[in-house]
């Protein structure tokens, strides 16, 4: 048995900590917290206006007001001057953007804490990080750039939180399959159906025809030792994470054509983000929520393939198993609008728990595929495949102005963090604005999975050269090599999930459309670059 207990721990153990917070290299900048006004946020058309009537209002009631105004308004900047001043904020310069300037007295460097290095490198990746100045003025209010250091849970109350899923996974695996594979007994007989309670089975009817099919076969794929019957059961070996509109769906359709490659029944069941807390669809409220039951059965295909390997060993033929299994739902990176129905509030708004942090806790080593491209055209692409009517490029920019107002009026009273995990913020905005702050959702990830655990794509280079981006899965996969025949069937496979001929009618959004979005997004792309120390992250060109 393979025993992952040694990679379970989160990586607490990886950073120091302060008193109050697990310090990181400071990609963002840290500013005042407070709860979020609500109301300020979602009134994004427009500061009230107040006016005195001259018919109302005596002339000493007047002054008396203005004098009481004034009181009030003093005391609120003192309160203000000192908080910030505390916080180190107001009379300090804001690091933001940064420069190569060398350190000196007069240039102030960002107060780094020490990471301690591990054996497995995850702190090599922030490490040339700590060389970087950072100088510059303050960014305005409207989009400060703030995220502290999340306190990763402890996996105890991970537990606490869905019992039920550290009850049916085990922390062992199959060391004799390459994928994440255990037994659990089966006390059905042959003419049971383990099926019909489904819930993918009882909502997407469409795939009933496999599940029909699943439920003739399984008997045959167990494994049976006297009047005991053991089921294969078996987890992803790596994750398609996000974003949506990257070409998550290319990259899914190319490689289930590789003969080591088999995903989910259903490409992207969003059971992590959405289906285990009731999400059937995100606009139609809650439902019951699916088990985790539910979401091994779509696995079963593969779990049979694997099986079968495994019956047809023998001690001249020992089992091998190269067969891996994919999931591809691109909501896994981003999408944790469901806890706060779920989950205690923190004080500063922020979600206690995160998708990833279940997700590393029973597994540790998945290998996680992300792919990305200009969060720009990414917003537009997103308009044009989920609004169904009215589309216009002015309807596209009106959309795009109340969305940021909302966000930026967020980040007026909550931290950055609050605001990208805030389903009611997200719900208010009209297109999907924070999908494309990948900074925030990588970071995030990389403080609880080892960066290395991660292939992270641009679909720019994917479509201009597929045969090198299919490679790097490839490789990233450990996968075996192909034909020519086969590879060639891959790399010509043709494109999918494009834009529909009537979207490409509406042509490209406007020009100040554009400049709002560069504008809003390139703070964001900088600090995804300096995580990935590569510029082709700020999508310049």
């Amino acid at each position: 048995m393979r025993s992952v207990a040694d990679h379970t721990e989160n990586k607490f153990a990886t950073f120091t900590f302060s008193k109050d917070f697990q310090k990181l290299p400071r990609l963002f900048y840290e500013g005042e917290q407070q709860p979020m006004n609500l109301l300020a946020t979602l009134e994004v058309k427009g500061e009230r206006r107040f006016g005195w009537s001259r018919h109302i209002f005596a002339w000493k009631a007047k002054h008396s007001t203005l004098f009481l105004g004034v009181i009030i308004l003093c005391l609120v900047m003192a309160s203000y001057i000192l908080t910030r001043d505390q916080q180190k904020l107001l009379l300090t310069p804001s690091p933001f953007q940064y420069s190569t300037t060398t350190n000196n007295e007069d240039s102030p460097e960002l107060d780094f804490t020490e990471i301690e290095g591990d054996a497995d490198g995850f702190s090599l990746p922030f490490s040339w990080l700590e060389r970087i100045n950072y100088a510059t003025p303050a960014l305005s209010t409207d989009s400060k750039l703030q995220l502290m250091p999340r306190r990763l849970p402890e996996r105890e109350d991970l537990v606490k939180q869905e019992a039920h899923i550290f009850s049916v996974i085990p922390r062992n695996f199959l060391q004799s399959v390459k994928n994440y594979c255990w037994y659990t007994r089966y006390t059905g007989t042959a003419s049971t159906d383990p099926y019909k309670k489904n819930a993918y089975f009882i909502h997407t009817k469409h795939f009933q025809t496999i599940f029909d099919y699943l439920k003739k076969v399984i008997w045959k794929h167990l494994q049976h030792h006297g009047d005991e019957h053991y089921r294969l059961r078996c987890l992803p070996y790596f994750y398609i994470i996000g974003q949506p509109k990257c070409g998550t769906t290319d990259l899914y359709n190319r490689l289930r054509l590789h003969p080591e490659v088999s995903f989910s029944i259903v490409k992207e069941p969003h059971w992590w983000t959405r289906k285990r807390f009731g999400i059937i669809q995100p606009w139609n409220g809650f439902h019951d929520r699916y088990q985790i039951e539910d979401y091994l059965d779509l696995f079963d295909l593969a779990a049979h393939q694997i099986q079968s390997q495994i019956a047809n060993a023998s001690a001249e033929q020992p089992i091998k198993s190269n067969m891996v299994i994919g999931e591809a739902s691109a909501s896994t990176m981003w999408d944790n609008n469901a806890w706060q129905n779920f989950y205690h509030r923190t004080a500063d708004g922020e979600p206690p728990y995160l998708i990833q942090d279940f997700l590393h806790a029973v597994l540790p080593s998945a290998k996680l595929i992300v792919m990305l491209r200009d969060p720009v055209e990414r917003l537009y692409s997103d308009y044009l495949y989920f609004i169904s009517a009215n589309k216009s490029v002015e309807d596209f920019h009106e959309k795009v102005k109340d969305s940021l107002q909302i966000f930026n009026g967020c980040l007026m009273h909550s931290s950055l963090r609050s605001c990208v995990y805030n389903c009611t913020v997200n719900s208010a905005m009209p297109v999907r604005l924070q999908i494309g702050l990948y900074a925030v959702f990588l970071w995030d990830w990389f403080t609880v999975y080892n960066p290395n655990q991660f292939l992270i794509l641009r679909l720019e280079e994917h479509a201009a050269d597929l045969k090198k981006s299919m490679h790097r899965v490839f490789d990233f996969l450990n996968l075996g090599s192909l034909t020519d025949q086969q590879e060639a069937a891959i790399i010509n496979n043709p494109a999918s999930n494009t834009r529909r001929p009537k979207d490409k009618s509406l042509g490209p959004m406007l020009s100040k459309t554009r400049k709002l979005l560069k504008d809003f997004y390139g703070p964001f792309n900088e600090k995804l670059a300096l995580l990935l120390n590569d510029d082709s992250f700020l999508w310049e060109k």
